[in-house]
C-alpha cells in the first residue's frame, strides 16, 4: 500500500482489527520511510446485484429506492426511520441471500410487503396499492377484509 504522504510502497500493517459489524478490516498502517501514520479498510468486493422489471428490463440493484417506496408507504405513520431502514435491509438480505445476483422487482415488492404487514397495517395497504396498482375503492375493501379476517 503506497504512503499517502511520500508515495512509497514500504508501508507496513501496525494494526488490525473489525470495523463495521465484521464486513471490514481496519488497518492502520506505518510508512517506513517517513513514519507516517494512516489507516485503510480492507473489504470483500462483490459483484453488483440486478432487478429485472416487469418490462424484462434488467437494472441495477438501487437499495435507495426501497428505501424512499418504504418511506413513502410510512409516511405520518407511528414508524421509525430505523425501522425503516431494518426493513431495507432485510429485503436486500433476503433478496440476495443465495448465489443469484438477480431478482425479479416482483420477489423484492412481496418481500416488502410481508415486511410492511408485520410492521404497519396501513402502511402494508399503501404499498400494496401502488404494487398491485388498485384502480377503485373495491380492491381496498377486499384487502381489508383480509386483513380483518386474518
Amino acid at each position: 500500500m503506497k504512503c499517502p504522504f511520500c508515495a512509497t510502497p514500504d508501508t507496513r500493517v501496525i494494526n488490525s482489527r473489525p470495523s463495521a459489524g465484521g464486513e471490514s478490516i481496519r488497518r492502520r498502517r506505518l510508512c517506513e520511510k517517513c513514519n507516517g501514520r494512516f489507516t485503510t479498510f480492507e473489504v470483500v468486493e462483490r459483484a453488483p446485484n440486478f432487478v429485472i422489471k416487469r418490462d424484462g428490463v434488467r437494472e441495477r440493484f438501487d437499495p435507495e429506492k426501497i428505501r424512499v417506496g418504504i418511506d413513502k408507504a410510512c409516511e405520518k405513520r407511528p414508524v421509525t426511520t430505523q425501522q425503516i431502514d431494518e426493513i431495507a435491509a432485510a429485503v436486500e438480505a433476503e433478496a440476495f441471500a443465495g448465489a443469484d445476483r438477480e431478482v425479479s422487482t416482483e420477489q423484492v415488492g412481496r418481500l416488502i410487503l410481508r415486511k410492511l404487514k408485520d410492521t404497519d397495517k396501513v402502511a402494508y395497504l399503501r404499498f400494496l396499492s401502488v404494487y398491485k396498482h388498485f384502480c377503485d375503492l373495491q380492491d381496498f375493501d377486499s384487502e381489508i377484509q383480509s386483513l380483518l379476517k386474518g
